[in-house]
């Protein structure tokens, strides 16, 4: 990942958001892997991100910007990361 336009946070997809209509299995299904590859984007964009704040350590007063938007970045890749974890793998009370 060369470039990151983007530092703020995606929006969640409406498809995220709203629940399914027919209730059906398939939905579920669909449901979760939609939101399963959502999260592996999610950590292949933050495992990039790390490449890149490695190589601006230790650079110029001006990459200091940029490593601090993109560590901001990660942070909240972070965080959307951890929120789709928590509805693909839901925490069960035994």
């Amino acid at each position: 990942m060369s470039d990151i336009h983007d530092l703020h946070p995606q929006k969640p997809d409406a498809q995220e958001k709203s629940p399914s209509k027919n209730g059906g299995a398939a939905n579920e299904s669909d449901r979760a892997d939609v939101l399963k590859a959502k999260l592996q984007a999610l950590l292949s964009e933050h495992r990039d991100l790390d490449d890149v704040i490695a190589q601006l350590t230790g650079a110029s007063a001006s990459d200091q910007l940029r490593m601090q938007r993109l560590k901001k970045r990660k942070l909240a890749l972070k965080d959307e990361i951890a929120r789709l974890h928590a509805l693909v793998l839901p925490d069960i009370i035994a």
